[in-house]
C-alpha cells in the first residue's frame, strides 16, 4: 500500500556559524560567501521569486561537493544546487545554502566521434554544440536559453526547446550520469563497479524503486494515465514514466534524476547520446489572419518532415517587430494576426527544397496573409531564430516599470490545441488580463503565456491566484494537458501537481522523495509542497532603479560574455544590487515603516563595500548588450555611477586633457624606464615591486606585467608625405598605439599600418596635432564624461579638416576607439574600423601568400558589437592556413588599463585561453591593450590583425 503522506518538514536548522566553521575545514574560506551583497546577487535567478540564501558555497570538485552536502545534512540545512540560474519557475532560489556549480564543473569530452558527449553541469549548452559541430552532431535539448543555460539545469529541468520535441530531450537521450546523493554517496551509471557497489550499499533505495515500478505496471489505470501524460511534453512532478519504461532500479533512478530539479541529488556529470545536426537549413515566417488558422496549420504540419513550428501571436510580434532586420510588414498586421516560424533541415540543399515544397503543399487550403517564402540566407535565418529565442525577455521588457513578468508553460494534446488556446484566452480576459502574450512550440501543443504582473496594489495577488487556479483546472483537468511542459515544476506549479496527476500518482512522488531525501533537505518546496499558497510567496520586487536597466527581467542571457562572471558579479547581479538599493532607499524615504536592522545593515554594506564588485571589476565593455534581447548595456550604468562618484576630479581630467600630448610623452617615458628596469631587476623583482605599489595605492598605480612593450616610435608620423596618389586615407593612430610600441617580437602598430597602407597604394594623411588628440574613450571609461566630450570635439574638428569634411575615409588602428568615434563624431566622417577597412578595402588591393601557421584570433568587444566577427575571422583565414577562435572567451577583461590596475579581471576572463590556443604560433586582435593581456595569459604573443595581413601580403600588381 502506498503511503499517502510523507512528512515534508525538514529538521531544525543548526546554527549557521557552526555550519560555516565546519565548511571552513573542508573548503577555502573565499568560496564560502557570507556577505549580504553577494548573497543577494548570487541568489538571483530568472524567475519572479526571490529568496536570499543564508550562505553561498562554491565547491570546485566532487570531493568538495560531498563535503558540503554531508555538512549541510548533519546541521539540518536545506540546500539548493545552482548552475546558470536561467530557470523561470523558482527552482534555483533558497533561503538555505545555495551550492553553485560553475568553475571546476565545465569539463567536456566528445566520445565515439561525436556519437556521445560527457559534460559537467557547468557547461553551457551552446558550448556542447560547438564541440560537437565538427562531427555534424548536437545535444538533443535546445531550449531558447541554450546560449546561457548550463547542462546541470537543462537536465535537472528536462528542458527541451524548439526542435527537441519529446524524443530528443535529456530523458530520452541520456546515456549515463554521475550523481551525488544526500548521504554523500556517488553513483556512476557508466561504471559497472560503481553500479554493483551501489546496489549492495543502497539496496533499500534500489529495491524500493523496483517495488514502486512493479506496483505501477500492475495498476492499469495509473499506467495508462502515465503513458498519456508523457505523449505530451511534461515536466510536472517527477518523471513517473521511468517507472514504466524501466524495471531495473538503477535505470529508474538515473531517469528519475532527469527533471528532478535537484530535489533527489546533484548531477555532477552527464553523458548524452547526441543527435544529427543537418548542415542545410531553411525557415519561413508564415503569417496567418488569426490564432485558429495558425493552430490548424500546426496540426497539419505535424505530419510532415518539419523540424520546428514556433507560434507567435500578434502581441508577441508587436514586442519584437521593431528589432533590426525584422520585416516592415510586421508592424501593419491586423489585430489577430499570428505567425508560425517553420524550420526545415536536410543533408543537402535538394532535401531542404523538397521539405519546403512539402510544407507549402500541405498548407494550400489554409489562408495566409502573405505567400509562404522560405529563406536559406544565413543572416535572415539566424535573425528569425534570434527573435524567437529572445521573445520572453523582449516581452518582459515592455512591461510597466515596477511590475514583474510571469511566464507559464503548458501543453495541450495537439488535437485540442485550437480549442485549448481559445479557452485559455477567454480565461485571461475573464480575469482582466488583456495584455497576455502567447508563443511556443505549436508542433507539440506547447504554449508559453507571458504577462506583466504587479503584486503591490491591493487585490492583485488575489487576482493572480484566481487566474492560476482556473488555468490549472482548464489545462490539467478539462483538457488533460500538462501544466509544465518544459520549464520544470518549480514554485509556481508545485501547489498544482496533485491536481494534474491525481492523489495516487502524487503520493507516488512523495514516496520517491522519501526514498532519496527523508529529511526534505534537497531543494525543499520545489516540485512537491504542502503549501497551497507557495506560488504567492517570496515574490521578487523589480523596482525602478535607473532607466538604463529598468527593462531588465534578470534572464541571465548576458552572463556568459561578462569577463567578471567568475571573479565578482555579472550584469544581472549588478542590476539586482542596484535595484535592492533603490527599493530600500524608497522605503526609507517614504517613512511608512522603519527599515529592519538587516535592511539597514544591507544599505550600509552597499555604501561601504560594493565599489569593487559593482564598479572596479566591471569592464564596461558593452558585451552584455550583444546578448541582451533588449540591448541593455549595464556598462553604461556603471559608467554613470563612476561619473557621479568622480565629479570632484573634473579639474584633474581637464588638466590632463589640456596637456594630453605631455601625458602620452610621460607614459612613453615610463615604458622606457620599465624596459630598463626589467633588464636590470628581472621579471620576478619587477612583478613583486609593482604588485606592492599597486596594492598600496589601492589599485591606482598600474601593475607591471611582462607583456608591457617598449615605447612607441611616435616620430614615424612625421615622415608621412603626399605622393600624389589618387586614393587617400586619413590615419588616426589611437593614444594606445602612440604610447605602446613593439614587444620585441613585433613591430609597432603605427609602423605596420603605414607600411600596409603604402603597400595597398594609399596616400596617408595625418591630422594636425596627432599627439594631443584623443577620441575620448580614455576619459569616458573612467567616468570623466565631460572631458571625454571635449576631447571628441577636438578630434572631430581636426578630422574634418584632414578629411576635407568627409571626402576621405578616416582609419582608426584600434577597434574600441573607432566605436567611440562613431558614437560621438560628425556623421560626415567615414570612420573606418581596422578589421572592416582591411577586409573591405585592403584585401582586394593585395596579393596574398597565406602563412603556413596556426594563428589564434581574438575578436574584441567593439568588433562584436559592430557585427564584425565574421569579417574578422574571414580576414584571418585569408592570411593563415589554420585559424583558431576560442569559443568560450568573449571579452578579455583588459578594458583599457584595467589589465594593469585590476589585473585579476584580465586573468579571470582569460583563464581558459592558454589551453584553447595551445599549438598556435601567435595570435591577432585589433586593440593594442587587449593584445597585451592576451599575450600575458596565453603563452603566445598577440599582434595586430594588420600585422598578420602585412606578413601575408605582397604589393598589388599594377
Amino acid at each position: 500500500m502506498i503511503a499517502h503522506h510523507v512528512s515534508s518538514e525538514p529538521p531544525p536548522r543548526g546554527p549557521l556559524d557552526h555550519l560555516i566553521s565546519t565548511l571552513c575545514t573542508r573548503l577555502p574560506e573565499e568560496r564560502l560567501i557570507r556577505d549580504p551583497l553577494r548573497r543577494l546577487a548570487y541568489g538571483t535567478d530568472a524567475s519572479f521569486y526571490r529568496l536570499v540564501p543564508s550562505l553561498v558555497v562554491r565547491p570546485e570538485n566532487e570531493q568538495e561537493l560531498v563535503s558540503v552536502i554531508e555538512a549541510c545534512r548533519e546541521e539540518g540545512w536545506p540546500m539548493t544546487f545552482r548552475a546558470a540560474g536561467t530557470s523561470l519557475s523558482g527552482q534555483a532560489v533558497t533561503d538555505g545554502v545555495l551550492i553553485q556549480l560553475h568553475q571546476g564543473w565545465r569539463h567536456a569530452t566528445v566520445l565515439d566521434d561525436g556519437a556521445r558527449i560527457r559534460l559537467g553541469p557547468g557547461v553551457i549548452g551552446a558550448r556542447a554544440n560547438e564541440l560537437l559541430a565538427p562531427y555534424g552532431r548536437k545535444i538533443g535539448p535546445d531550449p531558447a536559453s541554450i546560449s546561457s543555460c548550463m547542462i546541470g539545469g537543462i537536465a535537472a529541468n528536462n528542458a527541451s526547446g524548439m526542435c527537441c520535441g519529446t524524443a530528443q530531450n535529456s530523458y530520452h537521450t541520456l546515456d549515463s550520469l554521475r550523481v551525488v546523493l544526500l548521504d554523500g554517496s556517488i553513483l556512476d551509471t557508466a561504471d559497472p563497479d560503481s553500479v554493483t557497489a551501489f546496489r549492495q550499499n543502497h539496496a533499500p533505495l534500489v529495491e524500493g524503486l523496483e517495488r514502486i515500478s512493479a506496483n505501477v505496471r500492475t495498476d492499469v489505470d495509473l499506467a495508462r494515465r502515465i503513458k498519456h501524460k508523457y505523449r505530451l511534453k511534461n515536466t510536472t512532478g517527477y518523471a513517473l514514466n521511468s517507472l514504466i519504461d524501466f524495471r531495473d532500479g538503477v535505470d529508474i533512478l538515473s531517469h528519475l534524476m532527469i527533471g528532478s530539479e535537484g530535489t533527489l541529488g546533484c548531477l555532477t556529470s552527464l553523458t548524452y547520446r547526441t543527435v544529427p545536426e543537418p548542415p542545410c537549413k531553411a525557415a519561413a515566417l508564415m503569417l496567418f489572419p488569426d490564432l485558429s488558422s495558425a493552430c490548424r496549420a500546426a496540426m497539419v504540419l505535424r505530419g510532415t518532415s518539419v523540424v520546428a513550428v514556433e507560434l507567435m501571436d500578434r502581441a508577441a510580434l508587436r514586442a519584437v517587430d521593431h528589432a533590426p532586420g525584422m520585416p516592415e510588414n510586421l508592424r501593419g498586421l491586423p489585430p489577430g494576426a499570428t505567425a508560425l516560424l517553420v524550420d526545415v533541415r536536410g543533408e543537402s540543399d535538394a532535401a531542404v527544397k523538397h521539405a519546403s515544397e512539402e510544407v507549402q503543399q500541405v498548407l494550400e487550403g489554409i489562408t495566409t496573409l502573405e505567400p509562404i517564402a522560405f529563406t536559406t540566407n544565413p543572416d535572415t535565418y539566424a535573425l528569425y531564430w534570434k527573435v524567437r529565442k529572445g521573445l520572453f525577455p523582449a516581452v518582459g521588457a515592455v512591461r510597466e516599470v515596477g511590475t514583474t513578468v510571469v511566464i507559464e508553460d503548458v501543453a495541450f494534446p495537439i488535437e485540442c490545441l485550437e480549442q485549448g488556446v481559445a479557452a485559455l484566452t477567454e480565461a485571461f480576459h475573464r480575469h482582466g488580463y488583456q495584455d497576455v502574450i502567447l508563443f511556443g512550440h505549436a508542433l507539440e501543443g506547447n504554449l508559453h503565456f507571458v504577462f506583466p504582473q504587479g503584486f503591490e496594489k491591493p487585490g492583485e495577488k488575489e487576482r493572480y491566484a484566481a487566474l492560476m487556479k482556473d488555468v490549472a483546472q482548464l489545462v490539467a483537468v478539462e483538457f488533460g494537458g500538462s501544466l509544465k511542459a518544459e520549464h520544470g515544476t518549480g514554485r509556481n506549479m508545485a501547489p498544482f501537481v496533485e491536481l494534474e496527476w491525481g492523489a495516487e500518482a502524487y503520493a507516488l512522488m512523495w514516496q520517491i522523495k522519501a526514498l532519496f531525501d527523508p529529511c526534505h533537505l534537497l531543494n525543499p518546496e520545489v516540485m512537491l509542497s504542502r503549501n497551497p499558497n507557495l506560488h504567492l510567496e517570496n515574490l521578487k520586487p523589480l523596482p525602478a532603479a535607473d532607466e538604463i536597466v529598468d527593462h531588465c527581467i534578470e534572464c541571465g542571457f548576458c552572463e556568459v560574455v561578462c569577463p567578471s562572471r567568475d571573479l565578482t558579479l555579472t550584469p544581472r547581479q549588478r542590476i539586482a544590487l542596484v535595484r535592492e538599493r533603490a527599493r530600500l532607499e524608497e522605503l526609507q524615504a517614504a517613512g511608512d515603516q522603519a527599515l529592519s536592522d538587516a535592511e539597514q545593515d544591507w544599505l550600509a554594506a552597499y555604501e561601504d563595500h560594493s565599489g569593487y564588485d559593482l564598479d572596479t571589476t566591471c569592464a564596461a565593455d558593452g558585451m552584455c548588450s550583444t546578448r541582451c534581447p533588449v540591448d541593455i548595456n549595464t556598462g553604461e550604468l556603471v559608467l554613470r555611477m563612476r561619473q557621479e562618484r568622480l565629479q570632484g576630479r573634473a579639474m584633474l581630467a581637464r588638466r590632463i586633457g589640456h596637456h594630453f600630448s605631455g601625458a602620452t610623452r610621460f607614459a612613453r617615458t615610463g615604458l622606457r624606464l620599465q624596459w630598463i628596469g626589467r633588464q636590470l631587476l628581472g621579471h620576478r623583482a619587477m612583478s613583486a615591486i609593482s604588485q606592492g605599489m599597486n596594492r598600496l595605492s589601492g589599485g591606482q598605480l598600474p601593475q607591471w606585467i611582462p607583456a608591457l612593450p617598449k615605447a612607441a616610435p611616435i616620430k614615424l608620423l612625421g615622415r608621412v608625405g603626399d605622393r600624389g596618389r589618387p586614393d587617400k586615407v586619413v590615419y588616426f593612430p589611437s593614444c594606445a598605439t602612440r604610447v605602446l610600441g613593439s614587444d620585441g617580437g613585433s613591430r609597432a602598430v603605427m609602423d605596420v599600418t603605414l607600411k600596409l597602407l603604402d603597400k595597398a597604394g594609399y596616400d596617408v594623411i595625418i591630422p594636425a596635432m596627432p599627439g594631443h588628440l584623443c577620441c575620448g574613450m580614455a576619459f569616458n571609461s573612467k567616468g570623466m564624461a565631460n572631458e571625454a566630450i571635449h576631447k571628441a570635439r577636438e578630434l572631430n574638428r581636426e578630422l574634418l579638416i584632414a578629411s576635407q569634411n568627409g571626402r576621405y575615409p578616416v582609419l582608426f588602428d584600434t577597434s574600441p576607439c573607432s566605436l567611440q568615434a562613431e558614437d560621438h563624431l560628425d556623421a560626415r566622417l567615414k570612420v573606418q574600423e581596422p578589421v572592416a577597412f582591411a577586409h573591405d578595402h585592403l584585401l582586394p588591393r593585395l596579393e596574398l601568400a597565406p602563412l603556413n601557421e596556426r594563428v589564434a584570433v581574438h575578436v574584441t568587444c567593439s568588433s562584436h558589437r559592430k557585427g564584425l566577427a565574421g569579417r574578422f575571422i574571414a580576414l584571418a583565414q585569408a592570411c593563415a592556413r589554420d585559424v583558431v577562435v576560442p569559443d568560450d572567451i568573449a571579452c578579455c577583461g583588459f578594458a583599457g588599463d584595467k589589465g594593469l590596475r585590476v589585473p585579476e579581471l584580465n586573468a579571470s576572463a582569460l583563464q581558459t585561453l592558454a589551453q584553447a590556443v595551445e599549438g598556435c604560433a601567435f595570435g591577432v586582435s585589433n586593440s593594442r591593450t587587449c593584445e597585451m593581456g592576451l599575450t600575458q595569459h596565453s603563452g603566445i604573443a598577440y599582434y595586430s590583425i594588420l600585422d598578420l595581413l602585412d606578413r601575408a601580403s605582397l604589393p598589388a600588381k599594377a
